[in-house]
């Protein structure tokens, strides 16, 4: 019941028709809650953790995903390759919590249920460290004890995350900008008035989607598209791979999909020439415990990179293709900047 009633709140989240004004007197409830948490914080009655090396945290303002994951990999990528030493805090959406919730190092062969489906998905192509914990400044602190190397922390998620201090932020949206411009539960944003040192947009957004997020967040050192695409091939559990224009040869496949926006990467494959003969959209992070597609009889199986991790629990067979996210050069040109001039003067450490 809670999960259709989440799902029938989403649906209005792009449009302000009667379901929005229906749960709109819940948003103003939610954005009072929201200020009184950033107010605690802003006027120094709660003190946010401060770590010995630059923290920065890739999140946004809407609910239900936009790609954050996708970012701190990339960025995790650029580091390595600049020789800087990089570590990922999370919170592991999803995950089975342990009686004391303990941070918890997260490694390419951990338990998806036990550290969260994106955290595993860092550890096994990011190639860096990566701790969760409900406190990210634990999982921080632990991360350090155990590779005290580490130069920068990246926070995949966390921008309402006041108990952790940044030092440099990085807000995404994908394709739905910020939907009705309304709060939770009648809108997708979980907050409103936020500023990042960088916005990342989708190339995707209209003109008018582009003015509604500029208004919603400002933006410190500038704005820059980003563009998202799929891999050229696709995998499975065995470490099989093929072209997806080999598959695509084969025939129809059926495509299952549990993020955020479902829609998007079966647009997406189609786009690159596969024909679907059966989509499912599931919710945002699903478990696929129990899960059986009634349409994949004779039919290849094709998922996403962050569900095959689940998925292939029980269907090894299926094909999972990974989102690649694309930087613009100048957003990693000032974001280098930016760091190293973070990492040249900064003496905590």
């Amino acid at each position: 019941m809670r999960q259709r009633l989440a799902q029938w709140a989403v649906r209005g989240w792009d449009r302000r028709g009667t379901q929005a004004w229906l749960l709109w007197p819940l948003s103003l409830l939610y954005g009072l809650l929201t200020m009184l948490h950033r107010g605690v914080y802003a006027l120094g009655l709660r003190r946010a953790a401060r770590l010995p090396v630059p923290v920065v945290v890739v999140g946004n303002v809407v609910a239900g995903g936009g790609g954050k994951t996708p970012v701190v990999l990339a960025l995790a990528t650029h580091l390595r390759a600049r020789g800087i030493r990089v570590g990922v805090v999370s919170r592991g959406y999803g995950r089975t919590l342990g009686a004391d919730d303990a941070p918890v190092e997260v490694t390419p062969d951990s338990d998806v249920h036990a550290v969260g489906d994106e955290p595993l998905l860092l550890a096994r192509r990011g190639g860096v460290p990566v701790f969760v914990a409900r406190r990210r400044a634990e999982a921080g602190r632990a991360l350090l004890a155990a590779y005290p190397q580490t130069q920068v922390l990246l926070s995949d998620d966390g921008l309402q995350h006041h108990a952790l201090q940044r030092d440099l932020t990085v807000c995404v949206f994908d394709a739905r900008g910020v939907g009705n411009s309304l709060l939770l539960p009648a809108g997708p944003l979980r907050e409103r008035g936020s500023s990042a040192t960088w916005v990342l947009q989708s190339d995707e957004l209209t003109q008018a989607a582009r003015l509604a997020v500029a208004r919603e967040v400002y933006a410190v050192q500038g704005r820059y598209d980003m563009h998202r695409t799929l891999a050229h091939d696709a995998v499975r559990a065995d470490d099989s791979r093929i072209p997806l224009t080999a598959l695509a040869a084969q025939g129809p496949v059926v495509a299952v999909a549990g993020i955020a926006r479902p829609d998007g990467f079966f647009h997406m494959l189609r786009a690159l020439g596969l024909t679907l003969a059966h989509t499912q959209a599931l919710p945002d992070h699903y478990d696929f415990k129990s899960y059986e597609s009634p349409y994949d009889r004779g039919y290849p199986l094709i998922c996403t990179e962050k569900d095959a991790l689940k998925l292939w629990r029980h269907r090894p067979d299926a094909w999972a293709v990974p989102l690649v996210f694309e930087p613009d050069p100048d957003f990693l040109a000032s974001f280098d900047s930016r760091l190293d001039a973070r990492l040249s003067s900064d003496h905590r450490h």
